[in-house]
This record gives structure tokens, C-alpha cells and sequence, in this order.
């Protein structure tokens, strides 16, 4: 599941492939990961970007520390987690994304970052869900989950799960606020994986104060000295 992701596109790009107003502070992630400030797409402005925080804090929640719990959400117990089942009908997202990372473990110790690409190394979104509520300042903040399904043939490789990685036409049907339950079901499904591909990259993805674009180059895994997941 995502615990790190890429958006490296420039503005240009991002308006062009989602048909969204980008704002003059967005910019690049090499290195996207929970409670950072993140490009978003709602269902109820879906002609502009967005910045949420990645960690999905209930609106009902007191307890602000849940959100770093809360970046993923399964699709299969959406309906079932009272945490996620009235975002899942009202309050659903796109995160656009050109890459995430998922680590492999080779010992006790060890792990490989991989990145997760397109064949055509373009932009794609990650199906999601945002909730808005009050910090403990008593501020308005909006924050999002990316939702994540059982891994395709490729990923499974590396792990067992992967997120909800959406087309240009399943994004139409996430995002439309009429869709009904079993059209959105229909979606929350492995991506095909003869269209993606993965790549060992550098250990200092492991990092979170790490952002740049050497993260995102090839590294050999016989270089790799990485210890660190955040999936699960």
C-alpha cells in the first residue's frame, strides 16, 4: 500500500492530463508522504487542484494522531469502517501521481525501494477519499486517504497490496457525484499490470527530508542498504 508516492509533472502538464486550474504554489513531490500538504481533485471541485494533508482524520475523530494511521483504506471494508462510509458516498478524490514507492524485503533487516511507473511513464491519479474537520487550534483543515486493493501480477512481487490506480475514463465515474455503489465498486480494482512497470531506486527515499529528482533515478539493488517501510 502507498506509504510514499511521486507527482514530479509540471503545472502545464497536470492541467492539460486532469482539465484542472492549478494553483501558482503547486510543485513537484519526489518524495510525497503522510501529513505533508498534497495536490488533490474532489468530486465537489473538479475543475481545480487542491491541497490536503495526507492522513484521514474523521470529522467525528478527537484524536488528531489517528491520521497518520489513516493513509490508506482498504477497498474492501470501506462500507464497513464508520470512518470512511459516509466519505465513500459524499466526499471522494483523485490524487494525481506519475510514480509510488513500495519496499521489498530481502532479510530480517533489509529492504529495496521500488518505483511503480506507467508503461508510458505519464500521469495517473490514485482513487482517494478527504474528510474535513478542526485541528486542536480549532482550525478547518481538509485531509485525504489513498484506497488500496490486492496487487496485481507485478506488484505482487514486491507486496500484496497496491493502491486503486485510476484511467482517464474510471476517474469520470469515482469522481461523479451519481454514481451509485456497484459502479463504484467496479473501479476500486487492480490496475492491469502489462501497463506498469517498477524500478529499484536509491535508499534515500527512506528519508522523508529527502525530496529530489535523484530519488526517482534507477539505482541498482545490489546498492541497496534500505531498512525502512511504511507499508503494510
Amino acid at each position: 500500500m502507498p506509504g510514499r508516492y511521486t507527482i514530479t509533472a509540471k503545472s502545464d502538464d497536470i492541467k492539460k492530463r486532469f482539465n484542472v486550474e492549478v494553483p501558482e504554489n503547486y510543485h513537484a513531490h519526489f518524495n510525497a508522504a503522510p501529513t505533508q500538504l498534497l495536490p488533490v481533485i474532489t468530486s465537489l471541485q473538479p475543475a481545480y487542484l487542491n491541497f490536503f494533508y495526507w492522513g484521514f482524520i474523521p470529522n467525528w475523530s478527537k484524536n488528531k494522531a489517528l491520521a497518520t494511521k489513516l493513509f490508506n483504506a482498504r477497498a474492501d471494508s470501506l462500507q464497513d469502517k464508520i470512518s470512511f462510509r459516509e466519505a465513500l458516498t459524499t466526499r471522494r478524490c483523485i490524487i494525481p501521481a506519475d510514480g509510488y514507492y513500495e519496499w521489498k524485503s530481502i532479510g530480517k533487516k533489509s529492504k529495496i525501494p521500488y518505483r511503480f511507473t506507467l508503461n508510458s511513464g505519464g500521469l495517473f491519479s490514485l482513487a482517494g477519499l478527504w474528510e474535513s474537520s478542526e485541528n486542536d487550534n480549532g482550525e478547518e483543515i481538509q485531509t485525504f486517504t489513498v484506497i488500496t486493493t490486492d496487487a496485481n501480477s507485478i506488484v505482487a512481487q514486491i507486496h500484496d497490496r497496491m493502491p486503486v490506480i485510476l484511467t482517464q475514463e474510471t476517474e469520470k465515474i469515482w469522481l461523479n457525484p451519481t454514481s451509485d455503489l456497484n459502479a463504484l465498486k467496479s473501479v476500486l480494482v487492480p490496475f492491469k499490470a502489462n501497463l506498469m512497470t517498477s524500478y529499484a531506486v536509491s535508499s534515500k527515499v527512506n528519508n522523508v527530508a529527502n525530496d529530489g529528482p535523484d530519488l526517482i533515478k534507477p539505482a541498482p539493488p545490489a546498492d541497496q542498504f534500505g531498512n525502512y517501510s511504511l507499508f503494510d
